[in-house]
């Protein structure tokens, strides 16, 4: 274990850690020796001031994404379950592989493989999946922390890493937390944005309803859009469906008035009031930028997150295709819709930081052998408490989706409720209730 750095930020005692995982797990077993090229798989471990040196359980926290890094936080409350997680257990924060501090996949990367061709690329960014990811936590495990067993907490896509986990390596779990982030198993790309375009269509109209004088603004803005001719600060065309783009936060609180405030800054002339002849202001594009770029891996992974194994059909833009059966999405359309958590081919076209993965992109489309990351009988007789926070109006993972994957895990629990958008876990209540659950049932008695 190589000990990188400890120090304090306010509330919290942290160290950087950081171990050497296989670039490609193929051949090769977590917790055993390994050959051939390496990456690095950093991590921090997260300890309440006053628990430095106690003996507590362990938690690894599998971070959303795809893409994401964990948390680095300001202090206890900056993300909230930590506050919580904080008080019972000693904290494991991994930089999945590609992100943060774990050998970061961005353009540059891409750009040094392009010499040896798309297909190099494409195999590259497969490396970077579920499977992969859950090995190096394992790895992690048996090697760094003795091989005790630890408790995950899944947010978003970690829920998704987290039946991965449970589908490979059980053994190496205490209990599982998942908040907003079961899959639909078997998976479906095009099932999962059937559920997911109509779900864009009615935050749309929430947002219109809470703010209907934005309806005349966004029609305003599109316009002037249509005419060509608008760029982002960093050199991207600004179109449209760019603009649409900024519902993708509309699963999270308070996104409406995120949204809101973004446009309220659109126009130059006058008083600002919804007009399409007049220029957009420096700073509405400066903020249409930064709210609708992405991490460099985001995009990219987005829909293969839903490849398991060998596929019956090859995935070929799953978001475009549903949306191309949607007219109420069309870019002339007003009232425009907006558009959430879905990737499509344009955006490896007009954005930048995006266009040296659309070689590897249009590959992996075509592709239809995965690594697996689901075993569904694994899962049926599953034995590992799992409890699951379903957020009952999720725009990102529909809710019945998960209750029917629920239905067929083996000690599944789950919790639904409306009070909470997709981003639940960033408060204190959602783990806090969890953790309740579990230990008044008995779950975690192992622990403690």
């Amino acid at each position: 274990m190589t000990l990188l750095a400890e120090y304090y930020v306010p509330g919290l005692h942290v160290e950087d850690r950081s171990i050497k995982v296989p670039l490609d797990w193929a051949g090769h077993e977590p917790g055993k020796g390994f050959d051939g090229e390496t990456i690095s798989l950093f991590y921090r471990v997260v300890t309440a001031p006053e628990h430095v040196h106690d003996e507590l359980p362990l938690l690894v926290y599998l971070q959303g994404g795809p893409g994401g890094e964990s948390p680095r936080p300001l202090d206890p409350t900056s993300d909230g379950w930590i506050a919580e997680a904080i008080k019972h257990f000693r904290v494991i924060l991994p930089d999945q592989r590609g992100t943060g501090r774990s050998n970061r996949v961005d353009t540059q990367v891409m750009a040094k493989l392009a010499p040896a061709g798309a297909r190099a690329q494409a195999d590259y960014l497969k490396l970077f999946l579920a499977d992969s990811i859950v090995r190096d936590f394992e790895h992690l495990r048996r090697t760094e922390f003795g091989g005790a067993k630890w408790v995950t907490l899944g947010q978003s896509y970690g829920g998704f890493l987290t039946l991965t986990y449970l589908s490979l390596y059980p053994q190496g779990v205490t209990a599982s937390f998942t908040c907003g982030g079961i899959p639909h198993v078997p998976a479906d790309a095009a099932e999962v944005y059937e559920h997911t375009f109509p779900r864009m269509a009615r935050k749309t109209a929430q947002f219109y309803e809470r703010y209907p004088q934005d309806v005349e603004r966004v029609a305003a803005v599109a316009d002037r859009l249509a005419a060509g001719g608008v760029n982002l600060p960093n050199g991207d065309p600004f179109t449209v469906e760019r603009l649409q783009c900024l519902g993708s936060d509309f699963g999270m609180k308070p996104s409406f008035e995120r949204v809101h405030w973004i446009l309220d800054s659109a126009f130059l002339d006058g008083d600002g009031s919804a007009n399409a002849s007049s220029p957009l202001s420096d700073e509405f594009l400066s903020k249409v930028e930064t709210a609708t770029s992405s991490r460099p891996l985001y995009w990219p992974l987005q829909e293969f997150i839903y490849a398991n194994g060998e596929m019956d059909e090859p995935i070929r833009w799953a978001a475009q295709r549903v949306r191309d059966t949607k007219p109420e999405f069309g870019s002339d359309v007003r009232p425009l819709n907006f558009t959430g958590e879905a990737m499509f081919p344009w955006m490896f076209e007009q954005e930048r930081a995006l266009r040296p993965f659309k070689p590897a992109m249009d590959l992996l489309m075509e592709d239809t052998r995965f690594g697996v990351i689901y075993d569904a009988d694994q899962l049926a007789r599953n034995e590992v408490p799992l409890q699951a926070a379903v957020y009952f109006d999720d725009m990102y993972v529909d809710s019945l989706m998960q209750l029917d994957t629920l239905s067929r895990v083996g000690n599944s629990h789950y919790w639904t409720t409306n009070e909470f958008e997709h981003d639940g876990n960033h408060g204190d209540r959602v783990f806090r209730h969890l953790y309740a659950e579990a230990l008044n049932r008995g779950d975690l008695e192992e622990l403690f």
